[in-house]
């Protein structure tokens, strides 16, 4: 699959200027007992080249504009796990892991193009380089059980220093900065989830703003948690149907910009009689900022607000069998965390080849 964004950031900023982003996804899944005699064994592969500008830089937001942009274009191997199954309700998976793939997901909001969507800023803009989300993953060892039909109990330990093949400095196999733990629970099941979730870093990180008495930077263990929600108002397979998303998180609120926030917003599906994959999302999300990063505002003589907010809207139609095209505008208030500062409206026309 590739994808190719064409972004405008139409007002405030570098606003004259257009960007061409892309990221080209080759993914392969293998039944290991079919293939190796492995029983209950499975193997996922995926591979991201990913090029192109940086239209956050002229967007000059803190939470991001668009979610495959990246700050180092490059080959990587972005996902390279095996996962045993254990019983009939059980799971272990390990190796190079996406903590997004099953962690802190609205599925119902995968359609929006802002990185807040995917997983929230208090938690990706922790660790020495990142969490272990895109564009750079890391080593990780996750189990899952499920209870019945719908309950369901998961947690992983992944490396504290995220790092994929590809990357300048590659896989980190020392684990010199530690781990980052998380858990999630919850129920699931077509139409609705329910979740909860808790992450902690092993190792102290270095404070966003304080520092001791000798001028050197205050340490602190970074830690946070989020309850997410999706309801499916009306509607359901091969129908018109309407769902609603929300969720809110809070972290230790020392180490980042981002003390919290929350997004919620809607999908709407077959929103065009006779196209059922035509679609139309609208988000908002609101990154709350910490004390320090406030503080750290007013010294340089600016306004600062209590967070920075933006809203999103979105259609997606397949246009034919091979691709997808999905126009998007955002608005986002008060950026950076400054107070009445320029609101920016960023203008993307997303394409989605499949091959």
């Amino acid at each position: 699959m590739e994808t190719i964004d064409v972004v405008s950031v139409m007002r405030g900023g570098d606003r004259d200027r257009a960007y061409v982003l892309d990221d080209t996804d080759l993914t392969a899944d293998a039944d290991l007992a079919k293939l190796v005699g492995w029983q209950g064994a499975r193997a996922h592969v995926h591979v991201m080249n990913t090029m192109g500008g940086r239209p956050n830089e002229a967007a000059g937001t803190l939470q991001g504009i668009n979610n495959i942009e990246v700050a180092r274009p490059r080959l990587r191997l972005f996902e390279a796990w095996a996962e045993q199954r254990l019983g009939e309700h059980s799971t272990v998976r390990a190796g190079v892991y996406d903590l997004n793939s099953e962690f802190y997901v609205n599925g119902s909001a995968g359609l929006l193009i802002a990185p807040a969507f995917g997983v929230g800023a208090e938690l990706a803009a922790t660790g020495p380089n990142g969490p272990s989300i895109f564009p750079s993953t890391a080593l990780a060892l996750r189990v899952e059980h499920r209870f019945g039909k719908v309950g369901y109990v998961r947690a992983a330990v992944l490396n504290g220093s995220a790092g994929c093949l590809g990357d300048p400095q590659g896989v980190d196999f020392s684990f010199r900065s530690g781990v980052l733990a998380i858990g999630e629970a919850g129920v699931e099941r077509p139409g609705l989830k329910l979740a909860a979730g808790y992450w902690r870093y092993s190792q102290r990180h270095h404070d966003y703003t304080r520092v001791d008495a000798d001028g050197a930077r205050v340490r602190r263990i970074d830690q946070g948690g989020y309850a997410l929600a999706e309801v499916q108002l009306f509607g359901g397979e091969d129908r018109r149907s309407l769902t609603a998303f929300g969720r809110a998180a809070l972290s230790g609120g020392s180490t980042t910009p981002f003390q919290g926030g929350w997004q919620a917003g809607f999908l709407l599906e077959r929103v065009v009689p006779g196209r059922k994959d035509a679609s139309l999302s609208f988000g908002a999300s609101r990154g709350i900022t910490t004390h320090g990063y406030r503080a750290m505002l007013v010294e340089d003589g600016k306004r600062a607000a209590r967070a920075e907010t933006s809203f999103e809207l979105t259609y997606s139609d397949r246009v034919a069998k091979w691709l997808t095209v999905q126009p998007d505008l955002q608005l986002i208030a008060d950026r950076a965390g400054v107070e009445k500062a320029r609101s920016v409206l960023v203008g993307t026309l997303r394409l989605t080849m499949d091959f």
